[in-house]
Protein backbone atom coordinates (compact mmCIF):
# COMPACT_ATOMS: atom_id res chain seq x y z
CA UNK A 1 0.00 0.00 0.00
CA UNK A 2 2.93 2.43 0.87
CA UNK A 3 4.70 1.60 -2.47
CA UNK A 4 1.63 2.29 -3.90
CA UNK A 5 0.78 5.92 -2.78
CA UNK A 6 4.74 6.74 -3.38
CA UNK A 7 3.98 5.56 -7.00
CA UNK A 8 0.40 7.60 -7.07
CA UNK A 9 2.48 10.70 -5.59
CA UNK A 10 5.40 10.67 -8.17
CA UNK A 11 2.56 10.15 -11.02
CA UNK A 12 1.15 13.11 -9.43
CA UNK A 13 4.29 15.68 -9.41
CA UNK A 14 4.95 14.64 -13.34
CA UNK A 15 1.51 15.42 -14.31
CA UNK A 16 1.91 19.04 -11.92
CA UNK A 17 5.32 19.36 -13.60
CA UNK A 18 3.85 18.49 -17.79
CA UNK A 19 0.86 20.66 -16.58
CA UNK A 20 3.49 23.67 -15.12
CA UNK A 21 5.53 23.17 -18.09
CA UNK A 22 2.59 23.21 -21.12
CA UNK A 23 1.08 26.18 -19.13
CA UNK A 24 4.94 27.80 -19.09
CA UNK A 25 4.96 27.16 -23.03
CA UNK A 26 1.61 28.84 -23.64
CA UNK A 27 1.85 32.00 -21.45
CA UNK A 28 5.68 32.94 -22.29
CA UNK A 29 6.50 36.16 -20.73
CA UNK A 30 7.55 39.41 -22.62
CA UNK A 31 10.69 40.34 -22.90
CA UNK A 32 12.97 41.19 -19.98
CA UNK A 33 16.33 41.67 -19.28
CA UNK A 34 18.68 38.97 -17.52
CA UNK A 35 22.63 38.18 -17.00
CA UNK A 36 23.67 36.69 -19.86
CA UNK A 37 25.23 33.23 -18.06
CA UNK A 38 21.78 32.97 -16.85
CA UNK A 39 20.45 31.80 -20.43
CA UNK A 40 24.04 30.38 -22.07
CA UNK A 41 25.90 33.31 -23.13
CA UNK A 42 28.93 35.27 -21.77
CA UNK A 43 29.10 38.52 -20.41
CA UNK A 44 33.00 39.08 -21.38
CA UNK A 45 32.46 37.70 -24.48
CA UNK A 46 29.30 40.19 -25.73
CA UNK A 47 31.03 42.84 -24.44
CA UNK A 48 33.66 42.31 -27.27
CA UNK A 49 29.74 43.93 -28.96
CA UNK A 50 30.80 47.29 -27.28
CA UNK A 51 34.38 47.68 -29.47
CA UNK A 52 32.94 46.69 -32.73
CA UNK A 53 29.71 49.10 -32.32
CA UNK A 54 32.03 51.89 -30.92
CA UNK A 55 34.88 51.39 -33.39
CA UNK A 56 31.79 51.47 -36.49
CA UNK A 57 31.24 55.13 -35.07
CA UNK A 58 34.71 56.31 -34.52
CA UNK A 59 35.67 55.13 -37.76
CA UNK A 60 32.99 56.71 -39.31
CA UNK A 61 31.92 53.74 -40.99
CA UNK A 62 28.50 54.93 -39.50
CA UNK A 63 26.87 58.06 -37.77
CA UNK A 64 25.01 55.86 -34.65
CA UNK A 65 23.91 52.25 -34.00
CA UNK A 66 21.67 50.57 -31.89
CA UNK A 67 21.67 46.95 -31.23
CA UNK A 68 19.70 44.60 -29.02
CA UNK A 69 20.19 40.39 -28.41
CA UNK A 70 17.72 38.29 -26.82
CA UNK A 71 18.71 34.53 -26.07
CA UNK A 72 15.70 32.41 -24.42
CA UNK A 73 13.12 35.15 -24.34
CA UNK A 74 15.65 37.48 -22.05
CA UNK A 75 17.31 40.63 -23.36
CA UNK A 76 21.09 39.77 -22.78
CA UNK A 77 22.26 43.15 -24.48
CA UNK A 78 20.68 46.37 -25.40
CA UNK A 79 22.97 49.27 -26.19
CA UNK A 80 23.09 52.45 -28.56
CA UNK A 81 26.37 54.20 -29.27
CA UNK A 82 26.98 57.03 -31.11
CA UNK A 83 24.73 60.06 -32.65
CA UNK A 84 20.90 60.24 -33.42
CA UNK A 85 21.90 63.38 -35.33
CA UNK A 86 25.10 64.84 -35.88
CA UNK A 87 23.80 68.38 -36.96
CA UNK A 88 21.77 68.48 -34.03
CA UNK A 89 24.80 67.01 -31.32
CA UNK A 90 21.88 64.44 -30.34
CA UNK A 91 23.30 61.27 -29.06
CA UNK A 92 21.77 57.89 -29.92
CA UNK A 93 19.44 56.26 -27.20
CA UNK A 94 18.40 52.91 -27.36
CA UNK A 95 15.23 53.13 -27.59
CA UNK A 96 15.26 55.88 -30.03
CA UNK A 97 12.89 55.31 -33.03
CA UNK A 98 14.22 53.99 -36.62
CA UNK A 99 12.45 54.05 -39.90
CA UNK A 100 12.51 50.12 -40.78
CA UNK A 101 11.22 50.21 -44.14
CA UNK A 102 11.09 46.23 -45.78
CA UNK A 103 11.49 45.54 -42.52
CA UNK A 104 7.87 46.36 -42.95
CA UNK A 105 7.25 43.25 -44.77
CA UNK A 106 7.58 40.81 -41.80
CA UNK A 107 5.13 42.30 -40.00
CA UNK A 108 2.42 42.74 -42.94
CA UNK A 109 2.78 39.00 -44.45
CA UNK A 110 2.14 38.17 -40.46
CA UNK A 111 -0.73 40.33 -40.45
CA UNK A 112 -1.97 38.14 -43.73
CA UNK A 113 -1.47 34.90 -42.35
CA UNK A 114 -3.41 35.53 -39.09
CA UNK A 115 -6.56 36.42 -41.17
CA UNK A 116 -5.66 33.40 -43.40
CA UNK A 117 -6.37 31.39 -40.19
CA UNK A 118 -9.56 32.69 -39.74
CA UNK A 119 -10.75 31.41 -43.38
CA UNK A 120 -11.23 34.01 -44.97
CA UNK A 121 -9.06 33.22 -48.20
CA UNK A 122 -6.67 30.60 -49.64
CA UNK A 123 -3.42 31.35 -50.32
CA UNK A 124 -3.19 30.58 -54.27
CA UNK A 125 -6.58 32.29 -54.28
CA UNK A 126 -5.75 34.76 -57.41
CA UNK A 127 -5.84 38.28 -56.14
CA UNK A 128 -8.01 39.48 -58.74
CA UNK A 129 -10.96 38.04 -56.74
CA UNK A 130 -10.25 40.52 -53.79
CA UNK A 131 -9.24 43.57 -56.17
CA UNK A 132 -10.68 43.48 -59.52
CA UNK A 133 -8.07 45.69 -61.13
CA UNK A 134 -5.47 42.75 -61.00
CA UNK A 135 -8.01 40.79 -63.55
CA UNK A 136 -6.44 40.30 -67.22
CA UNK A 137 -2.76 41.08 -66.60
CA UNK A 138 0.08 41.45 -68.89
CA UNK A 139 3.65 40.49 -69.13
CA UNK A 140 5.96 43.14 -70.73
CA UNK A 141 7.58 42.34 -73.66
CA UNK A 142 9.14 45.53 -75.27
CA UNK A 143 10.03 48.88 -74.51
CA UNK A 144 10.99 51.88 -75.97
CA UNK A 145 12.74 54.38 -73.87
CA UNK A 146 12.26 57.15 -76.15
CA UNK A 147 8.41 57.28 -75.60
CA UNK A 148 8.07 54.78 -73.27
CA UNK A 149 5.53 52.97 -75.28
CA UNK A 150 5.68 49.08 -74.37
CA UNK A 151 3.92 45.40 -76.27
CA UNK A 152 2.54 43.19 -73.52
CA UNK A 153 1.75 39.18 -73.70
CA UNK A 154 -0.87 38.13 -71.64
CA UNK A 155 -0.10 36.17 -68.14
CA UNK A 156 -0.31 32.44 -68.53
CA UNK A 157 -1.63 32.72 -64.85
CA UNK A 158 -3.17 34.87 -62.31
CA UNK A 159 -1.53 36.40 -59.55
CA UNK A 160 -2.03 34.68 -56.17
CA UNK A 161 -1.79 35.55 -52.24
CA UNK A 162 1.69 33.38 -52.14
CA UNK A 163 3.28 35.06 -55.09
CA UNK A 164 2.66 38.56 -53.35
CA UNK A 165 3.76 37.12 -50.24
CA UNK A 166 6.86 35.43 -51.79
CA UNK A 167 8.19 38.51 -54.09
CA UNK A 168 7.43 35.39 -57.50
CA UNK A 169 4.08 37.85 -58.80
CA UNK A 170 5.98 39.53 -61.66
CA UNK A 171 5.53 42.96 -60.03
CA UNK A 172 8.05 45.45 -59.94
CA UNK A 173 9.61 48.31 -57.38
CA UNK A 174 9.74 51.06 -59.28
CA UNK A 175 12.50 53.60 -58.28
CA UNK A 176 14.73 51.22 -56.68
CA UNK A 177 13.88 48.35 -59.59
CA UNK A 178 17.31 46.61 -61.01
CA UNK A 179 15.38 47.25 -64.53
CA UNK A 180 15.27 50.69 -65.86
CA UNK A 181 12.06 49.89 -67.93
CA UNK A 182 10.26 49.42 -64.38
CA UNK A 183 11.38 52.34 -63.17
CA UNK A 184 10.29 54.44 -66.02
CA UNK A 185 7.03 52.97 -66.38
CA UNK A 186 6.47 53.00 -62.85
CA UNK A 187 6.91 56.96 -63.21
CA UNK A 188 5.27 57.81 -65.48
CA UNK A 189 1.98 55.96 -63.95
CA UNK A 190 2.76 57.80 -60.69
CA UNK A 191 3.12 54.46 -58.25
CA UNK A 192 4.30 55.51 -55.08
CA UNK A 193 7.00 52.97 -54.18
CA UNK A 194 7.88 53.15 -50.71
CA UNK A 195 7.04 56.77 -48.62
CA UNK A 196 5.14 59.97 -49.48
CA UNK A 197 3.51 62.90 -47.24
CA UNK A 198 1.36 63.36 -50.00
CA UNK A 199 -2.61 62.30 -49.53
CA UNK A 200 -2.07 59.84 -51.33
CA UNK A 201 -4.63 56.36 -50.27
CA UNK A 202 -2.60 52.61 -50.79
CA UNK A 203 -5.96 51.66 -52.55
CA UNK A 204 -5.83 54.16 -55.49
CA UNK A 205 -1.95 53.37 -55.53
CA UNK A 206 -2.61 49.35 -55.52
CA UNK A 207 -5.51 50.23 -58.07
CA UNK A 208 -2.57 52.25 -60.67
CA UNK A 209 0.06 49.18 -59.98
CA UNK A 210 -2.49 46.73 -61.12
CA UNK A 211 -2.93 48.09 -64.61
CA UNK A 212 0.75 47.40 -65.47
CA UNK A 213 2.75 44.89 -67.03
CA UNK A 214 4.85 42.21 -64.99
CA UNK A 215 8.30 41.59 -65.07
CA UNK A 216 7.59 37.98 -66.11
CA UNK A 217 4.59 35.10 -65.70
CA UNK A 218 3.32 34.98 -62.23
CA UNK A 219 5.35 32.20 -60.09
CA UNK A 220 8.58 31.62 -62.67
CA UNK A 221 11.04 33.89 -60.83
CA UNK A 222 11.49 35.78 -57.86
CA UNK A 223 11.50 39.43 -57.97
CA UNK A 224 11.67 41.43 -55.04
CA UNK A 225 8.20 43.37 -55.92
CA UNK A 226 5.94 45.68 -54.01
CA UNK A 227 3.74 42.88 -53.08
CA UNK A 228 3.43 43.48 -49.48
CA UNK A 229 1.80 46.86 -50.66
CA UNK A 230 -0.46 45.22 -52.31
CA UNK A 231 -1.33 42.97 -49.61
CA UNK A 232 -1.83 45.98 -47.34
CA UNK A 233 -4.55 47.26 -49.30
CA UNK A 234 -5.90 43.68 -49.29
CA UNK A 235 -6.29 43.63 -45.78
CA UNK A 236 -8.05 46.48 -45.63
CA UNK A 237 -10.96 44.94 -47.93
CA UNK A 238 -10.67 41.71 -45.82
CA UNK A 239 -10.63 43.43 -42.33
CA UNK A 240 -13.10 46.03 -43.28
CA UNK A 241 -10.33 47.98 -41.38
CA UNK A 242 -7.48 50.97 -42.10
CA UNK A 243 -4.34 49.04 -42.41
CA UNK A 244 -3.06 50.97 -39.54
CA UNK A 245 -5.72 50.05 -37.54
CA UNK A 246 -5.60 46.40 -38.12
CA UNK A 247 -2.04 46.41 -37.20
CA UNK A 248 -2.24 48.82 -34.01
CA UNK A 249 -5.33 46.85 -32.71
CA UNK A 250 -4.08 43.11 -33.67
CA UNK A 251 -0.54 43.03 -33.12
CA UNK A 252 0.75 46.34 -31.63
CA UNK A 253 -1.23 46.72 -28.27
CA UNK A 254 -1.66 43.15 -27.80
CA UNK A 255 2.47 42.51 -28.24
CA UNK A 256 2.84 45.94 -26.23
CA UNK A 257 4.64 47.29 -29.47
CA UNK A 258 4.26 50.57 -28.06
CA UNK A 259 6.31 53.10 -30.40
CA UNK A 260 5.75 50.86 -33.83
CA UNK A 261 3.63 53.04 -36.40
CA UNK A 262 3.67 53.85 -39.79
CA UNK A 263 3.14 57.70 -38.60
CA UNK A 264 4.73 58.94 -35.09
CA UNK A 265 2.59 60.93 -32.89
CA UNK A 266 4.05 64.58 -32.23
CA UNK A 267 4.84 63.07 -28.55
CA UNK A 268 7.24 61.15 -30.09
CA UNK A 269 8.68 62.36 -32.86
CA UNK A 270 11.84 63.62 -31.03
CA UNK A 271 12.72 60.33 -30.94
CA UNK A 272 12.77 59.78 -34.31
CA UNK A 273 16.45 59.14 -35.62
CA UNK A 274 17.75 61.38 -38.62
CA UNK A 275 18.62 59.80 -41.97
CA UNK A 276 22.40 60.55 -42.74
CA UNK A 277 25.01 60.39 -45.06
CA UNK A 278 28.93 61.24 -45.15
CA UNK A 279 29.65 63.97 -46.49
CA UNK A 280 33.50 66.05 -46.56
CA UNK A 281 34.34 63.56 -43.47
CA UNK A 282 31.40 64.67 -41.70
CA UNK A 283 27.82 62.72 -40.99
CA UNK A 284 25.29 65.28 -42.50
CA UNK A 285 21.34 65.30 -42.74
CA UNK A 286 20.25 63.24 -46.18
CA UNK A 287 18.27 65.66 -48.67
CA UNK A 288 14.81 65.07 -49.86
CA UNK A 289 14.73 62.97 -53.33
CA UNK A 290 11.85 60.88 -54.43
CA UNK A 291 10.88 60.95 -50.94
CA UNK A 292 10.79 63.65 -47.98
CA UNK A 293 12.83 62.48 -45.09
CA UNK A 294 10.36 63.23 -42.53
CA UNK A 295 7.72 61.23 -43.63
CA UNK A 296 6.67 59.41 -40.44
CA UNK A 297 6.26 63.12 -38.66
CA UNK A 298 4.98 65.27 -41.18
CA UNK A 299 2.33 65.61 -44.53
CA UNK A 300 -0.41 64.28 -44.92
CA UNK A 301 0.37 60.52 -43.07
CA UNK A 302 -2.43 58.72 -45.27
CA UNK A 303 -0.12 55.92 -46.79
CA UNK A 304 0.12 53.22 -45.07
CA UNK A 305 2.70 50.76 -47.42
CA UNK A 306 2.87 47.42 -46.58
CA UNK A 307 6.30 46.98 -47.95
CA UNK A 308 8.04 49.71 -46.38
CA UNK A 309 6.16 52.31 -44.22
CA UNK A 310 6.72 51.05 -40.72
CA UNK A 311 9.06 52.59 -37.89
CA UNK A 312 10.08 51.57 -35.12
CA UNK A 313 13.02 50.31 -32.09
CA UNK A 314 15.15 47.98 -31.44
CA UNK A 315 13.03 46.17 -28.56
CA UNK A 316 9.84 46.63 -30.65
CA UNK A 317 10.99 44.30 -33.29
CA UNK A 318 13.03 41.91 -31.15
CA UNK A 319 9.54 41.51 -29.44
CA UNK A 320 7.35 40.77 -32.65
CA UNK A 321 10.47 38.15 -33.36
CA UNK A 322 9.98 37.01 -30.01
CA UNK A 323 6.56 35.54 -30.83
CA UNK A 324 7.71 33.91 -33.69
CA UNK A 325 10.36 31.77 -31.46
CA UNK A 326 7.48 31.32 -29.43
CA UNK A 327 5.94 29.19 -31.68
CA UNK A 328 3.15 32.62 -32.74
CA UNK A 329 2.72 33.18 -28.66
CA UNK A 330 3.59 35.82 -26.50
CA UNK A 331 2.45 36.95 -23.29
CA UNK A 332 -0.45 34.48 -22.88
CA UNK A 333 -1.52 35.92 -26.19
CA UNK A 334 -1.97 33.40 -29.14
CA UNK A 335 -0.94 35.53 -32.91
CA UNK A 336 -0.23 32.27 -34.86
CA UNK A 337 -0.75 28.69 -34.65
CA UNK A 338 2.27 26.15 -34.55
CA UNK A 339 1.57 24.90 -37.78
CA UNK A 340 0.92 28.18 -39.53
CA UNK A 341 4.24 29.58 -38.23
CA UNK A 342 6.12 26.13 -40.07
CA UNK A 343 4.38 26.80 -43.19
CA UNK A 344 6.16 30.27 -42.67
CA UNK A 345 9.18 28.95 -42.30
CA UNK A 346 8.96 26.83 -45.31
CA UNK A 347 10.86 27.28 -48.59
CA UNK A 348 7.92 28.81 -50.31
CA UNK A 349 9.99 29.62 -53.42
CA UNK A 350 11.74 26.36 -54.51
CA UNK A 351 15.15 26.74 -56.98
CA UNK A 352 14.13 30.39 -57.54
CA UNK A 353 17.29 31.26 -55.38
CA UNK A 354 19.71 28.94 -56.58
CA UNK A 355 18.40 25.81 -54.84
CA UNK A 356 20.97 23.97 -52.48
CA UNK A 357 24.00 25.89 -53.98
CA UNK A 358 22.35 29.05 -52.38
CA UNK A 359 22.71 30.10 -48.75
CA UNK A 360 18.84 30.96 -48.66
CA UNK A 361 15.71 30.64 -49.74
CA UNK A 362 12.17 32.28 -48.96
CA UNK A 363 9.10 31.40 -46.81
CA UNK A 364 6.00 33.27 -46.96
CA UNK A 365 7.38 36.27 -44.76
CA UNK A 366 11.24 36.07 -43.92
CA UNK A 367 14.27 35.13 -45.75
CA UNK A 368 15.61 31.44 -44.45
CA UNK A 369 19.13 30.62 -43.74
CA UNK A 370 19.74 27.27 -45.36
CA UNK A 371 22.38 24.00 -44.34
CA UNK A 372 24.61 25.70 -46.38
CA UNK A 373 24.40 28.78 -45.16
CA UNK A 374 24.91 27.42 -42.20
CA UNK A 375 27.99 25.72 -42.46
CA UNK A 376 29.39 29.01 -43.69
CA UNK A 377 29.59 30.38 -39.91
CA UNK A 378 28.40 33.15 -37.94
CA UNK A 379 24.82 33.23 -39.70
CA UNK A 380 23.20 30.98 -37.60
CA UNK A 381 21.46 27.75 -37.82
CA UNK A 382 19.26 26.24 -40.38
CA UNK A 383 15.85 27.57 -41.09
CA UNK A 384 17.25 31.17 -39.22
CA UNK A 385 15.18 33.59 -40.43
CA UNK A 386 16.01 37.61 -41.39
CA UNK A 387 15.82 40.72 -43.32
CA UNK A 388 16.77 44.08 -43.88
CA UNK A 389 15.43 47.43 -44.47
CA UNK A 390 16.35 50.49 -46.67
CA UNK A 391 17.76 52.42 -44.18
CA UNK A 392 20.09 49.97 -42.86
CA UNK A 393 18.68 48.12 -40.69
CA UNK A 394 18.92 44.36 -40.03
CA UNK A 395 17.25 41.56 -37.82
CA UNK A 396 17.80 37.56 -37.73
CA UNK A 397 16.06 35.01 -35.57
CA UNK A 398 17.41 31.45 -35.01
CA UNK A 399 14.53 29.09 -33.76
CA UNK A 400 17.16 26.05 -32.98
CA UNK A 401 19.37 28.84 -30.57
CA UNK A 402 16.34 30.95 -29.60
CA UNK A 403 18.79 33.86 -30.57
CA UNK A 404 17.35 37.11 -31.67
CA UNK A 405 19.23 40.07 -32.98
CA UNK A 406 18.06 43.61 -33.93
CA UNK A 407 20.95 45.84 -35.84
CA UNK A 408 19.77 49.77 -35.92
CA UNK A 409 21.38 52.59 -37.88
CA UNK A 410 20.28 54.75 -40.27
CA UNK A 411 22.41 55.56 -43.35
CA UNK A 412 22.27 56.18 -47.26
CA UNK A 413 24.90 56.56 -49.52
CA UNK A 414 27.28 54.78 -46.79
CA UNK A 415 28.77 50.99 -46.53
CA UNK A 416 29.76 49.37 -43.29
CA UNK A 417 30.18 45.65 -42.33
CA UNK A 418 28.25 45.86 -38.47
CA UNK A 419 25.34 43.71 -39.82
CA UNK A 420 28.35 40.72 -40.60
CA UNK A 421 30.04 41.62 -37.12
CA UNK A 422 27.08 42.04 -34.59
CA UNK A 423 26.29 38.49 -35.59
CA UNK A 424 29.26 36.95 -35.92
CA UNK A 425 30.16 38.16 -32.03
CA UNK A 426 26.68 36.80 -31.12
CA UNK A 427 27.50 33.40 -31.92
CA UNK A 428 30.96 33.78 -30.36
CA UNK A 429 29.29 34.40 -26.70
CA UNK A 430 27.54 31.16 -26.11
CA UNK A 431 28.36 29.41 -23.70
CA UNK A 432 25.91 26.91 -22.51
Amino acid sequence: MKQFFIVLSLFSFSILQVTAQTKSLKNSPPLSEAAPETVGMSSERLSRLDGVLQNGVTQHSVPGVAAIVVRNGKIVYHKAFGMADNGANRALKRDDIFRIASMSKAITSTAVMMLWEEGKFQLDDPISKYIPEFKNQTVLKNFKFQDSTYTTEPVKSEITIRHLLTHTSGLGYGVIDGDEKFKALYYKAGIVDLFTTEPVKIGDNIKKLAKLPLHHHPGEKYVYSEGLDVLGYFIEIMSGMPFDEFLRKRLFEPLSMNDTYFYLPDSKASRLVAIQKPQNGQWVRYPNTFYDTDYPIKGAKAFFSGGAGLSSTAKDYATFLLMYLNGGELGGKRFLSRTTIETIMSNQVGELLGGDKANSSYGLAFGLLNKAGEEKGAKGSARTFEWGGYFNTNYFADPKEKIIGVIMKQTQSSGDNLNNLFRQLIYQSIDD
